[in-house]
């Protein structure tokens, strides 16, 4: 990378420093009037680099946890304890009212970490921290070089030790010690590169990644909180192919996401039908192109949608059969793919939604298939737009993106479909309130008609009645009651 690309990328970064907060610099002098160093660290001076303002605003210091905390009570209007024992505290100063030539501020929200050197014990989850004595100690510790560039206080001194912006120019990351160390050190280090070449488009150095993969069996001690949120950072952003790539190269997946890598299966010994994990990738791709903006019925990123859009064929391995004519099928892999995938999100600790949500979009994701070789009926899109329930609108981006067939004149036809498919919905919804279907006659007047009190008689009744309207439409309360009676009468005949 030459020094002229260096140069843009620091005056792109001043002009996002200049802009920082006077509260901000304020918070350098304070610290610097108590004999303190501080900076800022990390990504707020990485994202300043690359043109753009962070909303963290994270700072290392040499004062201790009890002088940060002094500091900080009297220069803001807030503070608290983010983790004293890891140095950390953290401040909130309220915006202020314009003045004269001054315009009005935004609020202003720090954290401040003592300087530190962690001490890992290879077999636990959680560092030993003890707190260090330098600035460019602290940024040995981090992860990557471009999150080891720091900005002092108030002086606005650039300090890049390991040569971060190089890196980040050239678009790599490296770690700033021996990868082996870092990563031993803290094996999740190993998702944070997945994450940020997600993130940031950047590639992971040969260095890096030939640790990761001989050490991707580290990730075991990583409590399963933690990979959790990496791996949601990483789906959330707006590169997640490139991220999940990395975890499946290296073997990181098979710790955090066996099922993905299972699906570089060979369909055929002839190489004729795609690998299902490029498909996956693909689908996922697609439905993030499907994504709405904040007033749609979808607002990007939506972690359930890209969740089954990567995880909705999970279940074909396990499904695979080769058929005596040279076919292949995956007979039921949508419900074998639902339970997988319940059951991989119920590991990471997933909350209970998610899980349930992406399950049961990964069981419905082939239900649309055959709509547009036979006609269906209204009763069958009825059903299609009740066992969608909340889901419908992740579901019809989930099947769209599901097409990805480089012929044309059939990825015409199914979108044509599923515009028909769409359009039937529209008119029914419109026609009949389809997303809340209930029956002619509810439970009190079903006991009221029958003369029985509440029960399980009451139950099947009103499933009755529900079937009927799912497969008539509206009946009214004249001919619902009629076919309640008749429905009474033959369940009073002897069996």
């Amino acid at each position: 990378m030459d020094d002229l690309a260096l140069l843009g990328l620091q005056r792109r970064a001043l002009g996002v420093i200049a802009g920082l907060a006077p509260a901000v610099l304020e918070l350098g002098e304070r610290f610097a009037e108590a004999g303190h160093e501080l900076a800022l660290v990390g990504g707020p001076v990485r994202d300043a680099f690359l043109g753009r303002a962070s909303a963290d605003l994270d700072f290392t210091t040499s004062a201790t946890p009890d002088e940060s905390e002094r500091i900080l009570a009297a220069w803001g209007d807030a503070h608290w304890d983010i983790g004293r024992a890891f140095g950390t505290i953290g401040a909130r100063r309220h915006a202020r009212r314009a003045s004269g030539d001054r315009p009005a501020s935004e609020d202003v929200v720090v954290e401040v970490t003592t300087y530190r050197t962690d001490a890992y014990d290879p077999a636990s989850r959680k560092p030993e921290v003890v707190f260090g004595d330098s600035l460019e100690g602290d940024l040995s510790r981090r992860d990557f070089t471009v999150n080891s560039m720091a900005i002092r206080l108030p002086e606005l001194t650039f300090v890049d030790p390991f040569d971060g912006l190089r890196d980040l120019a050239a678009g790599v990351l490296r770690t700033p010690v021996d990868p082996r160390q870092s990563f031993d050190d803290d094996p999740l280090r190993m998702m944070r590169a997945a994450r940020f070449a997600a993130q940031l488009g950047f590639r992971v150095d040969d260095a890096a990644f030939a640790a990761a993969t001989d050490m991707a069996d580290r990730l075991a001690i990583v409590s399963a909180e933690r990979v959790r949120d990496e791996l949601v950072k990483l789906l959330l952003s707006t590169r997640p192919r490139a991220g999940l790539r990395v975890l499946v190269d290296t073997g990181l997946a098979a710790h955090v996401l066996p099922e993905l890598p299972a699906l570089r299966l060979e369909i055929d010994e002839h190489h004729r039908h795609k690998d299902v994990y490029e498909h996956s990738l693909t689908v996922l791709d697609q439905a993030i192109d499907l994504e709405t903006g904040p007033d749609g019925a979808v607002p990007g990123p939506d972690l359930v949608l890209r969740l089954a859009a990567l995880l909705h064929d999970i279940g074909k391995p396990a499904t695979r059969r080769f058929e005596s004519g040279g076919g292949v099928s995956f007979h039921h892999h949508e419900v074998v793919g639902a339970k997988l995938a319940a059951k991989r999100l119920r590991a990471l600790h997933f909350d209970k939604v998610t899980v349930q949500a992406v399950a049961r979009l990964t069981e419905l994701h082939l239900r649309f298939h055959g709509y547009g070789e036979g006609a269906w009926t209204d009763s069958a899109v009825r059903r299609y737009v009740t066992d969608a329930g909340p889901l419908l609108e992740r579901l019809h981006r989930l099947t769209r993106s599901d097409c990805t067939t480089r012929n044309q004149r059939k990825a015409r036809r199914l979108s044509a479909a599923y515009d028909d498919l769409e359009e039937r919905i529209a008119r029914l919804q419109e026609q009949e309130e389809l997303d809340a279907i209930r029956p002619d006659l509810d439970g009190t007047q079903i006991m009221a008609i029958l003369g029985i009190t509440p029960g399980r008689q009451v139950g099947q009744a009103y499933q009755h009645l529900l079937e009927l309207r799912m497969e008539h439409g509206p009946l009214g309360e004249d001919a619902a009651r009629e076919a309640l009676l008749a429905w009474w009468a033959e369940q009073q005949q002897p069996s």
